[in-house]
């Protein structure tokens, strides 16, 4: 596909290509859980899991008697719940690699992406909200745990004034979370 800049730049087309990488989908998945409802399941539970390893601790600091599962499991299924996202996105990095380079194109429209094997387009009804950080673009799906998601990351864009094209095609077609 042969794109004229300047015209494209005036229609609000930002095009990204990208390898992606696992830290791609770990920052995705840290970001989905910040406003999902599993996140938010995740957050309380290891609340309880501490706050019951410190009771625990405290139970034996204070001379009595050592519940060796409580002291010795808690955190370990601390570790576990922390280290899930990593797990996650090692498994969603070995599909997705498979594709190779990622090229998208965002307009006012959705997005379209093309890999050496496949085409996708997903319109902006389909995943209405989004999120920034310092390093990507994340569009999620507006389902009560934001099963679908897309990765749009800065390192993919040909000029860093294309970051600020694309959150404006963003802002002006979804919503920020």
């Amino acid at each position: 596909m042969v794109m004229d800049m300047g015209r494209d730049a005036e229609q609000g087309v930002v095009e990204l290509a990208y390898q992606p990488v696992a830290a791609d989908f770990v920052a995705a998945l840290r970001e989905r859980r910040r406003f999902n409802r599993s996140g938010r399941i995740r957050r309380a539970a290891l609340v309880v899991l501490a706050a019951t390893w410190v009771l625990s601790v405290g139970v034996v600091a204070a001379g009595g008697k050592a519940d060796w599962f409580l002291l010795l499991y808690l955190p370990l299924a601390v570790l576990m719940l922390l280290s899930l996202p990593r797990w996650q996105a090692r498994r969603l990095i070995q599909v997705v690699a498979r594709n190779g380079v990622h090229r998208m194109t965002v307009t006012d429209a959705g997005m379209t992406m093309a890999t050496d094997n496949s085409t996708a387009s997903v319109n902006w009804v389909a995943q209405p909200r989004y999120r920034e950080t310092e390093d990507a673009f994340f569009t999620f799906s507006d389902d009560k745990n934001a099963t679908c998601f897309s990765v749009l990351p800065k390192r993919g864009l040909t000029n860093p004034a294309d970051a600020d094209r694309l959150r404006e095609i963003l802002d002006r077609n979804l919503t920020r979370v």
